[in-house]
C-alpha cells in the first residue's frame, strides 16, 4: 500500500499538464480518500487501502480526459460556500463574486427583493441569501437541471428565503406579481460570442452548457434583453448588476436608454472590467 503523500506525489506528476496540478491532486486524492484536509495535514504517511488508491487513479484518468474538477467531485467554492454543481450546468467562477460584493453594497441593511436570472447551481443567488436573510431571492433558469440544481445547493445551505422558477428571461417571473417591485436584478449572463465559442479551451467547449456561455453572435444579444426587460421589474431607484467578458463593457454600456442612471462599469482586483451597475431613474416615462 501507498501512503497518501506518495499517491499525491503521483498524482501532481500525472496532472502536470492541468493548470493547477498540485491543488488538484490533493482534492482528487481527499475525495477518493475520504479523508478531511486536517486529518491530511496531520497524517501525510497515513497508509490508503488498495480500492481507494484505484479510486483515486480513476478520478485522475477522468480529469486527464478533460472532465473538469468540478464535475467529478461534483462541487464547488463560491463566497465560502460549498456548493453542489451537478455535470451541465455552469461551474461558478471565482470573478463572480464581485458581483455579490456590489449588490451586497446597494442592497445595504434592507432587506431587498432581488431576482437572479439566469442563476445556474444557484452561487449568486445562495451567496446573497445567506448575506441578507431577510432577503426575498427569486433564482430563475431555463434549464430545470439548473434548477434542481440550486433547490439542492439551498437545502444543503438551510436556506429559506429562495424561490425556485423555471423560464427564460423575464418570463420565468410573469404571474409571480414582481412587476415594478424588485429592488435588484442580477445576472451572471450568457456573453461569449458564436466565434469565440469555438476559442474557447476543450474542457468547457466539451462539458459545460453552451447556452448558459454563448449570448449570441456578438455575445450582447442577452445582455441587451436584460437591460430592456429589467426596468418592468424593478422598483424605481431599484439596481441591475451584471457580469460582462473582457473587453466587452464600452459596448455593453452603449446598450442602456434613458430609463438608467448612474450607469458604471466595477472592476475586479486585477483591475479588469467586470460587472456592469445601473439604477432604474426615479422618473420619467416608465419609471
Amino acid at each position: 500500500m501507498s501512503t497518501l503523500q506518495e499517491l499525491f506525489r503521483k498524482g501532481r506528476s500525472l496532472l502536470q499538464d492541468v493548470p493547477a496540478p498540485s491543488v488538484e491532486a490533493k482534492v482528487l486524492l481527499l475525495e477518493a480518500t475520504r479523508t478531511g484536509e486536517v486529518e491530511w495535514l496531520a497524517s501525510p504517511h497515513r497508509l490508503v487501502p488498495k480500492r481507494d488508491e484505484l479510486r483515486y487513479r480513476r478520478l485522475i484518468e477522468r480529469r486527464l480526459s478533460g472532465i473538469p474538477l468540478a464535475y467529478i467531485i461534483g462541487r464547488k467554492e463560491f463566497w465560502s460556500l460549498s456548493l453542489r454543481v451537478l455535470p451541465g450546468v455552469l461551474i461558478p467562477r471565482p470573478e463572480t463574486e464581485l458581483i455579490v460584493e456590489k449588490a451586497l453594497e446597494v442592497a445595504g441593511s434592507r432587506n431587498p427583493t432581488i431576482v437572479d436570472i439566469g442563476t445556474g447551481c444557484g452561487n449568486i443567488a445562495l451567496a446573497l441569501a445567506k448575506e441578507l436573510p431577510g432577503a426575498r431571492i427569486f433564482a430563475t433558469d431555463v434549464s430545470a437541471k439548473a434548477v434542481r440544481n440550486v433547490e439542492l445547493n439551498a437545502r444543503d445551505q438551510r436556506l429559506g428565503n429562495m424561490h425556485f422558477v423555471r423560464g427564460s428571461l423575464f418570463s420565468a417571473l410573469r404571474g409571480l406579481g414582481l412587476a415594478g417591485k424588485c429592488d435588484l436584478v442580477v445576472s451572471n449572463p450568457p456573453y461569449v460570442s458564436a466565434a469565440d465559442w469555438e476559442t474557447l479551451p476543450a474542457e468547457v467547449r466539451d462539458h459545460e452548457p453552451r447556452r448558459a456561455l454563448v449570448g449570441g453572435k456578438t455575445g450582447l444579444e442577452f445582455i441587451l434583453r436584460l437591460v430592456k426587460g429589467s426596468p418592468s421589474f424593478l422598483k424605481p431607484g431599484g439596481h441591475l448588476l451584471f457580469e460582462v467578458g473582457e473587453g466587452q463593457v464600452e459596448k455593453a454600456l452603449s446598450l442602456f436608454d434613458w430609463r438608467w442612471v448612474e450607469i458604471e462599469s466595477c472592476a475586479d482586483l486585477r483591475g479588469i472590467s467586470r460587472v456592469i451597475k445601473a439604477r432604474k431613474g426615479e422618473r420619467g416615462p416608465g419609471a
